[in-house]
């Protein structure tokens, strides 16, 4: 049997994953649609379910969530040769800021329903 921290990191990675396929979709969605809002909104929705789901160090939801919109512009370009616009370079960075909200009103929200229905 593992330690309680390396309990921990592996129930997290499970996750990480999801945070991961979440950020490429919200990525893929950006690329094809070139919709800012829509890429917010997805970045915020995925960012507020791990938050949820994992309340603790909400920070790292945003950062593994909208870091991948970038990354699926410079996949898109590496792979199918489409260049992005020089808006849409910075209005993928925007999905920091929805990320941000998203994933503290999650733990907060979390944390919340923890202290409300599990008082003793």
């Amino acid at each position: 049997m593992g330690s309680m921290a390396e309990q921990a990191a592996r129930s997290d990675a499970v996750f990480y994953v999801a945070g991961v396929v979440l950020g490429l979709c919200a990525g893929w969605v950006d690329v094809w649609v070139s919709d800012l809002l829509l890429t917010a909104l997805l970045v915020m929705i995925a960012t507020m379910l791990l938050g949820v789901l994992r309340p603790a160090r909400p920070w790292r939801w945003v950062v593994l969530v909208a870091a991948l919109v970038p990354v699926a512009h410079l996949l898109a370009y590496w792979l199918w040769k489409q260049p992005p616009d020089r808006a849409q370079v910075y209005e993928s960075f925007l999905g920091f800021l929805t990320g941000t909200v998203g994933a503290y009103a999650g733990s907060v929200m979390r944390r919340a329903m923890a202290a409300i229905f599990l008082q003793k």
